[in-house]
């Protein structure tokens, strides 16, 4: 525990649904829902409109909307929400080297440094905040605190909109009355166990000897949880936390059994994921394919390729195969791609000095086209660009616009130069 509370915890507020207001200025006001949709679906996030009729995340779509029969009903666009995300980060960035993402939406920051920069804590939150609502056009919410735990919970306090910095000496003022499921490790089964104990606050965990919680919850939940109760928490901000993959997949609201349906999801799904991976400076050797079926039974399959890459036209192919070896007649539920066995643009840039002639031209122009292609989508939308890629006979080949999975045809270098905005093809 610090002697200043330059622990910051900052969060996006309703990040998805946000974004989806920022960009259409029509549902502002209104209840908004992201997520999937069908008997399946799971709600993403849910504007502060929504959650007024008790939409909460991880609910069923049809839940929310019994609840919320009004509401607007969106799907997720990953792209645009990796897009803000990126933003927001350079901004916490520009504060303090710092910086722990959590997630898209979420992240912890270590501003001792900064203190020479800014008055106080709260200053630091504030030209956060309002760098935010400038450039990104989205509102924030910061917690600062003496450790990482009590900031995350301040954070939260401070929603929507707010900043609660919580001043050394005040630490358990303000944690012993909350519920004691704000801890971290405070789950159904642990509640549960606490209940017999009479425990429902903070404070009243904090009472009980470590000796008594360590018998009902193990030694390690035991003294973990007993710290935590008395704000005694040790971690520090990490920084770089290493990223092991990138993927993508999706739950079907319909069991899926046509293989050439499927090999169009993937299509779409290693275009994200190559997108991802240049967004990221990251290129990766082992590629796998998730399959859940209709059972919920769950395959995986993976191949290393001989060389790092991050294009989604040598994915694809080796994705393509993966999943031709698995059975699908019974029904896909869900389908998924990943990268993994990642490392740094610098690493595949070296490794590219021991590549031929030709496959270094060859794999050099496809990815001027895939960073064409990712350049119109960021200006123009997910949505924009499709990727010309069709099926045929179970194998995609290219149509005038060019897959980027077939091989690079003649002139396609030229045309990646030249990609524009097309109303053809299956949107990706």
């Amino acid at each position: 525990m610090r002697d200043e509370p330059t622990f910051l915890h900052l969060d996006l507020d309703a990040f998805f649904a946000s974004v989806e207001q920022r960009d259409d200025p029509t549902l502002r006001g209104r209840p908004v829902i992201v997520g999937g949709t069908g008997g399946r679906g799971v709600v993403a996030a849910a504007s502060y409109e929504a959650r007024e009729f008790g939409v909460r995340s991880a609910m069923p779509t049809i839940q929310a909307e019994r609840l919320c029969p009004n509401g607007v009903f969106l799907p997720p666009r990953f792209d645009a929400y990796q897009k803000a995300s990126r933003a927001v980060m350079k901004i916490m960035s520009s504060v303090t080297s710092l910086v722990e993402p959590l997630s898209l939406d979420e992240a912890f920051l270590d501003v001792a440094g900064a203190m020479r920069r800014f008055s106080d804590p709260h200053a630091i939150a504030e030209f956060m905040r309002s760098s935010i609502q400038r450039d990104v056009g989205l509102t924030a919410s910061v917690g600062g605190a003496t450790t990482k735990m009590l900031a995350k919970i301040a954070s939260d306090l401070a929603k929507p909109d707010g900043v609660l910095i919580v001043k050394p000496g005040d630490e358990l003022r303000v944690l012993h009355p909350l519920p004691v499921n704000r801890l971290w490790g405070v789950g159904p089964a642990t509640r549960e166990r606490l209940d017999r104990f009479g425990v429902e606050t903070i404070g009243d965990l904090s009472r009980i000897p470590e000796a008594t919680l360590v018998g009902a919850l193990g030694a390690a939940s035991g003294k973990h949880l007993h710290a935590l109760s008395w704000n005694r928490d040790e971690r520090g901000v990490r920084p770089d936390q290493e990223t092991k993959s990138v993927s993508h997949e999706e739950t079907f609201s319909e069991d899926k059994t046509d293989r050439i349906e499927l090999q169009r999801e993937l299509v779409r799904m290693t275009e994200r994921v190559g997108a991802r991976l240049r967004g990221a400076g990251l290129a990766g050797r082992t590629i796998q394919v998730k399959v859940k079926y209709h059972d919920f039974r769950q395959v995986t399959r993976s191949a290393t390729l001989d060389h790092l890459t991050d294009l989604a036209g040598e994915i694809g192919p080796v994705a393509r195969d993966l999943l031709g070896g698995l059975e699908i007649a019974g029904g896909v539920r869900l389908l998924g791609v990943s990268v993994t066995g990642l490392s740094s643009q610098g690493e595949r840039e070296e490794q590219l000095s021991f590549d031929s002639v030709a496959d270094l031209g060859n794999r050099e122009a496809r990815r001027a086209l895939e960073l064409a292609v990712d350049a119109v989508r960021e200006k123009f939308g997910d949505d924009s660009l499709g990727s010309g890629a069709v099926i045929d006979d179970g194998r995609v080949r290219a149509d005038r616009k060019g897959s980027l999975y077939g091989p690079l045809a003649a002139g396609e270098q030229d045309r990646a130069q030249d990609v524009r905005r097309g109303p053809e093809g299956d949107p990706s």
